[in-house]
């Protein structure tokens, strides 16, 4: 085992537009449980689902809430009814002891006892490597659960109300009594929503929290090769401090972001952000690797043109930075959401913009159940055969290291005839080797127009386009491809994927 403190000696080497599969790790644990008969922890799962993973093409395996869970977030998430009907929704006649804890308020950044060990963590991420894959971890840096150590043996580590603020507020404190004093620590929050019931507010303008906290980093990254930080931007000084001004009673700003200290703490550590609120570009600018584009897939979902537009015309290495997604834990199912009407468009898009491909377990079931991250499962559901056959077809085609390796350009469309070109997105990808065309049309009409390909040379008399979603062969002579350039024309939530050739 790598000892603690230590970081990895180099960064691990992923491929250009990367392909991340996030695991539920309880609720992986517990359907393998289920499956074998026993008890499965990290150690004991078999090889053959890292042999599967690999086969799929995944880059890097994200195991999602492998840490310490709080018994007092468990308890406040039993006692809080607003839960229930989600709990019900899942796992319909769920029990107490389903109730696992949410894996974001961390007790201590040690694996969970229901999960494995640091020796177990240590051998999982050596059979990833042997297959090529990365390992990444979450780092919740925002907060703490409310009975981590930090809040009875350093409570000045945290954001902290008067008696007079927790007397008009006690529900955005908790309130601890430790050797040294009484004291009403912040619940978290975001600026949007009401304080999160089970996580105290970490100050991020305390020096000393910060150094606790880089040797936290220093140790994950001992174990992994990635983090997924969890709402990383509410950690930028600016966020903070407008948020918590009035409880810093002149706490004085520091002169780096904490982000900026992190990527000097742990320089071959890979960091995925969670971000929103545009905060994106300042986060790739202060050190992480990958933000969510939370930004395209609100757009994708309602088919909001002129957005999808913009994002997708964005400088290509931008967009190499960005985590496009279908779904994750925190969002609703993308069956739920896309359904399979709209499932081949949004999905080829996803699939083969430039970025990290992220994918999450379940998502090439067609799975409609949220599992609320508190639950240690939810209840069996039978797959699609239509999501199945989709994802096992689209994985297959993004194999091809064109769509890692090659170069992307989008495409520009004219308008051709009595439908207009507003729902398309068309693009390519260009090696060496391998020439791909992917025209989408995220509308729920038909759309269509001339595909432009600018100054290329089209040496050859005739080209075939084989679509290869659709398992169908177009001959077009370069004459057309030139000028006027190649129609194309898709009816509602249609796509293409050509592989292109001379005859």
């Amino acid at each position: 085992m790598t000892p603690a403190g230590i970081q990895s000696v180099k960064k691990f080497p992923l491929r250009p537009h990367p392909h991340l599969y996030e695991i539920n790790t309880w609720a992986w644990l517990e359907k393998l449980s289920a499956r074998l008969g026993r008890v499965i922890t990290l150690a004991d799962v078999p090889d053959a689902e890292w042999d599967g993973l690999a086969r799929i093409g995944f880059d890097i395996v994200w195991l999602m809430g492998i840490w310490q869970r709080s018994p007092e977030s468990r308890r406040i998430t039993l006692v809080d009814h607003g839960n229930i009907r989600q709990f019900d929704l899942a796992l319909p006649g769920w029990k107490p002891a389903d109730v696992a804890g949410s894996p974001y308020a961390v007790a201590q950044y040690v694996p969970d006892p229901r999960i494995g060990t640091w020796d177990s963590l240590d051998h999982v991420r050596e059979k990833l490597h042997a297959r090529g894959m990365a390992l990444f971890l979450d780092f919740v840096g925002n907060h703490t659960a409310l009975d981590h150590p930090w809040t009875r043996q350093h409570p000045d580590f945290y954001v902290q109300g008067a008696p007079e603020e927790f007397q008009k507020d006690p529900a955005s404190f908790y309130r601890i009594e430790t050797s040294s004093g009484v004291f009403s620590l912040a619940l978290a929050k975001d600026p949007y929503f009401p304080p999160w019931n089970d996580v105290a507010q970490l100050n991020h303008f305390s020096p000393q929290m910060r150094v606790a906290q880089l040797a936290d980093l220093r140790r994950i990254a001992a174990h992994c090769d990635g983090v997924r930080c969890d709402m990383a931007m509410l950690q930028q000084n600016d966020i903070f401090g407008k948020l918590w001004s009035h409880y810093l009673r002149g706490a004085k700003q520091p002169e780096k972001e904490f982000w900026t200290e992190a990527r000097a703490a742990v320089p071959n550590l890979i960091l995925l952000a969670e971000a929103y609120w545009g905060t994106e570009p300042r986060l790739l600018d202060l050190g992480f690797s990958f933000v969510y584009d939370k930004g395209l897939y609100d757009a994708v979902r309602d088919v909001n043109m002129p957005e999808v537009h913009e994002r997708v015309a964005a400088d290509i290495a931008r967009q190499s930075q960005l985590a496009r997604f279908l779904e994750n834990h925190d969002e609703a199912r993308c069956a739920t959401i896309f359904g399979t009407e709209r499932l081949v468009s949004v999905g080829t898009l996803m699939a083969t913009l430039p970025g990290m491909r992220f994918y999450h377990q379940g998502e090439f079931d067609g799975s409609k159940i949220h599992l609320p991250i508190a639950l240690r499962l939810a209840a069996d559901e039978p797959h699609d055969p239509a999501a199945l056959a989709f994802f096992a077809k689209i994985l297959r085609i993004t194999q091809d290291d064109v769509f890692h390796n090659g170069t992307w350009s989008l495409l520009p469309v004219t308008p051709e005839g009595d439908a207009t070109p507003d729902g398309l997105v068309v693009y390519g990808w260009r090696s060496a080797k391998s020439w791909k065309v992917i025209a989408v049309n995220l509308a729920s009409h038909a759309s269509q127009g001339r595909i432009h390909f600018g100054d290329h040379r089209f040496p050859a008399k005739e080209y075939v386009f084989y679509d290869m979603l659709n398992d169908v062969r177009y001959v077009r002579s370069s004459d057309e491809l030139r000028d006027p350039g190649l129609f194309v024309r898709r009816e509602g939530l249609e796509a293409h994927l050509f592989d292109i050739s001379p005859v």
